[in-house]
């Protein structure tokens, strides 16, 4: 919209104009993808916790929920939640005696590649028609946004 514009206009050079690109289309993809989540039957906050936790391992309750930006009592609601439906379980820490991990199920994980699948299927079909020369210039984009945002697992 004209909001957009004017900004870009007021940033001037390449650069600023790039990340407000880039911002914009990340916000459009995370809010489309967010769509096609309604189909896991989960909400957004556990459908967050649960990635994290699949992605990232096991983790104690308190790292969940300082990676998802939450109180630890909040993020206890939602592994209950999430527990409650089979999808994560507690396990005692290995270290720490007080501390618990939060660990996915296999059906936690089946649901979440799911969810994945059905995000990879949306954003694949607005780029099917594009040119190889298209999609190579995409690759290498989201190459350089993964480099800078150290987004790569090693």
């Amino acid at each position: 919209g004209l909001e957009h514009h004017v900004e870009v206009a007021r940033l001037g050079p390449p650069a600023p104009r790039a990340a407000v690109r880039a911002r914009d289309v990340g916000q459009a993809l995370l809010r489309r993808a967010a769509e096609k989540d309604r189909g896991a039957g989960l909400s957004r906050a556990r459908l967050s916790a649960l990635s994290v936790v699949v992605f990232r391992g096991p983790l104690a309750l308190g790292e969940l929920a300082a990676a998802e930006g939450v109180r630890s009592a909040t993020m206890s609601g939602i592994v209950n939640g999430l527990e409650g439906e089979g999808l994560v379980r507690r396990r005692p820490h290995g270290t720490d005696r007080r501390a618990v991990q939060v660990e996915a199920t296999a059906a936690g994980r089946r649901l979440l590649e799911r969810a994945r699948t059905r995000r990879i299927a949306l954003v694949a079909s607005k780029l099917g028609d594009l040119s190889q020369a298209e999609l190579d210039l995409l690759d290498r984009a989201a190459e350089l946004l993964e480099e800078r945002f150290r987004l790569r697992r090693p």
